[in-house]
């Protein structure tokens, strides 16, 4: 190892690795410090992602997809099922393959990666983040740079020692839990969404299915209602009513940003990306693509500060963020406010109207217009979504 390297990036998930990557890909010296033995490991995510959205950063293989998504079923909750078709393929992947992947695509680029390095502080020189303070193999060592980009989840420790605010107030933070189980019957290439009071209030409940008859099943409800009846407790609910049989494989829970991207995503000699920007989609909580373009964004932004030697270049990121990604984010959100609020007898009367549609004209865009009969104020943000496009 060097004593200095043009980039560190704290944390090798989509948004770290993908931000190594595309700054190791123009010339520039660049490590991955990750504070777990192995990169991909633990899994904290449903693991969905669209075929579009995965070609842009990887070639999709059989060595990590673990199973191919054509359909949508949405469940009421009087247990009315709507399945809508999908216009476009999705995956739900094996994330700890598709991460290690990931971080070979920015080691192939010129990185360099170490595993078991907990970063555990910042160097600082005239205010400006010089380098990291970590530990490895029991020795605190440090580490300098030129720039930190910080990759290391939700409310980001990194991001926080650098002054910047990563904390989220609770009520804008989804209380999730997901296990993935064995013995699941269902369709393997349908992705299932409950919606209700019982399953996941102002929120929703997911199962998506995975090779041989395994399936990843969780939900996610508001802050504000994981303060009185936690995530957990409406899981086991599920899996005793649905599913007793079963037999649960892995676990994990924790919290996932709800809201918008962070007012302040970099900071003299710093960036955030992934989650610990909170570039997270706020209407559905998946972040694995728009983790992997903030890391892209961030990687690119970094390494052109420093071939130019002009540090404040880095202050064009959240612009560029916000171009891409951000702006649509805002409408999204306004979109999980409407839906989310909608009352167990509104997402009943919704699911009966849609299924008198008939089969061959049944779509996501069809299905929007039978929930603005029941909000109207929805319209314009739901013509933007599909404008944006």
């Amino acid at each position: 190892m060097r004593n200095e390297y043009d980039i560190i990036v704290v944390g090798a998930g989509p948004a770290g690795s993908t931000a190594a990557r595309f700054a190791a890909s123009k010339g520039i010296s660049v490590i991955i410090l990750e504070k777990d033995r192995d990169v991909g490991y633990p899994v904290r995510c449903g693991e969905a992602i669209t075929k579009k959205g995965l070609e842009e950063f990887i070639e999709p293989s059989v060595r990590f997809i673990s199973s191919h998504i054509n359909k949508f079923s949405m469940i009421s909750p009087d247990d009315t099922e709507v399945i809508l078709p999908l216009e476009e393929t999705g995956f739900v992947l094996e994330r700890r393959i598709f991460d290690y992947e990931l971080s070979k695509l920015a080691v192939k680029e010129g990185a360099e990666i170490l595993t078991r390095a907990y970063v555990n502080g910042l160097i600082f020189e005239n205010d400006k983040v010089a380098g990291v303070k970590y530990e490895y193999r029991g020795e605190q060592k440090e580490l300098r740079s030129k720039i930190v980009i910080a990759a290391d989840g939700v409310e980001s420790r990194v991001g926080r020692w650098a002054g910047i605010k990563t904390h989220t107030d609770f009520r804008d933070m989804e209380s999730c839990v997901q296990i993935t189980a064995a013995e699941i019957p269902v369709d393997p290439n349908t992705c299932y969404f409950y919606f209700g009071e019982e399953y996941a209030p102002k929120g929703y409940f997911w199962i998506f299915p995975k090779a041989n008859g395994a399936a990843n099943i969780g939900l996610g409800v508001s802050g504000l209602i994981g303060k009185k009846h936690s995530a957990q407790t409406f899981l086991n609910h599920f899996m005793e009513k649905k599913y007793p049989n079963s037999t649960t494989l892995t676990q994990i829970a924790g919290g996932v940003p709800s809201t918008l991207t962070l007012k302040n995503i970099f900071a003299p000699g710093i960036l955030l990306a992934g989650d610990a920007a909170h570039q997270v989609n706020p209407l559905s909580g998946g972040g694995i693509h728009t983790g992997m373009i903030g890391g892209s964004i961030a990687g690119e932004v970094a390494a052109d500060a420093i071939l130019a030697n002009k540090p404040d270049h880095i202050f064009n990121y959240d612009k560029l963020w916000y171009e891409r990604v951000g702006k649509r984010h805002e409408i999204y959100n306004r979109l999980k406010d409407g839906i989310y609020n909608f009352d167990d007898k509104k997402f009943n009367s919704i699911a009966h109207a849609f299924n008198k549609i008939p089969p061959e004209k049944r779509s996501l865009g069809n299905l929007f217009k039978t929930a603005l009969i029941h909000n109207p104020s929805l319209l314009i943000d739901v013509a933007k979504v599909f404008l944006m496009k």
